[in-house]
């Protein structure tokens, strides 16, 4: 009698499922090598415009012609002296204290008062035709107003900073507010979530890269608004800087103050965009999900 014996069935390599290997992580010196590619790209065009300004007054221009446009060697020389004796940190102390102020007030009150346009509709009647008509208002165009009614202290650029960034970081926080998924809203509402809660849960973190878009926009307005309303009348501050040395005909001076306020503004948004980042973070979708 004979016994049957049972065999397992077996499998070959062939039938198994490829299995597609895991990618590998670029390595140190890879992404060092990345990293440096992408600084040069982003630079290259800002240091051909330094070559150009530090060569182009030597070389390119005449002599006559040189005085009005130095060097960049000497502007950095006039900001540097203006560094060492104290004046730069006292007229940076003073613009940067009044555009702080100005843009803190107008993204508070402009948030606030966004929110309350988008949210409610009869406000939203109510106010649009006359914030349309004021947004329409250049802001400079309504320096003399501020500077007689509130003379040329520092209530008067305070306000007009204040006046400049508050409708971008309004109209931006209405159209952040009023994008909102409308499923987001009617879901919250179903799960039982009071007014505050929906406002704070849903409504603001699904506004806040609309909103802060405004933000951005605010603190240039506010830079650029300060800039001029203290070239117009003001014993301190980069505006003054810059029109003073101009009227002393010192040239370096003048375009020392020049660069830092771009310098300052660069600072500025710089400082927003990470902190949009910041606040933005639960919007980033994770590798691999």
């Amino acid at each position: 009698m004979s016994t049957a014996t049972l065999s397992t069935p077996t499998t070959t390599t062939d039938d198994a499922p490829a299995v597609a290997p895991a990618p590998r992580a670029p390595s140190a010196a890879r992404r060092a090598a990345g990293i440096g590619r992408t600084g040069v790209r982003r630079s290259a065009a800002v240091v051909a415009f330094l070559l150009l300004w530090e060569l182009g007054p030597q070389y390119l221009l005449e002599s006559s012609r040189a005085v009005f446009l130095p060097p960049l060697h000497v502007v950095l020389e006039a900001l540097w002296d203006l560094v060492r004796t104290g004046q730069l940190q006292e007229h940076l102390t003073a613009s940067l204290t009044r555009s702080a102020i100005g843009f803190g007030l107008a993204v508070v009150v402009g948030v606030t008062v966004g929110i309350a346009v988008a949210w409610y509709e009869g406000l939203r009647e109510l106010l649009t035709p006359l914030l349309e008509l004021f947004r329409n208002t250049a802001a400079l165009a309504l320096l003399p107003v501020f500077t007689l009614l509130l003379g040329i202290g520092e209530l008067s650029k305070v306000s007009i900073v204040a006046y400049a960034a508050f409708f971008p970081v309004l109209l931006n926080t209405v159209a952040g507010v009023r994008t909102v998924d409308p499923l987001l809203v009617r879901a919250a509402r179903t799960l039982g979530l009071s007014n505050l809660q929906l406002f704070a849960k849903v409504v603001l973190p699904s506004a806040v890269p609309t909103i802060f878009t405004g933000v951005r926009m605010a603190g240039t307005a506010s830079i650029l608004v300060l800039i001029a309303a203290e070239m117009v009348g003001a014993k301190a501050g980069l505006g003054y800087l810059i029109v003073n040395a101009q009227s002393s005909f010192q040239i370096p001076q003048m375009y020392a103050g020049i660069l830092t306020v771009s310098v300052f503004g660069l600072v500025v948004n710089t400082a927003l965009v990470r902190l949009e980042r910041r606040f933005s973070r639960w919007r980033v979708t994770p590798q691999g999900s």
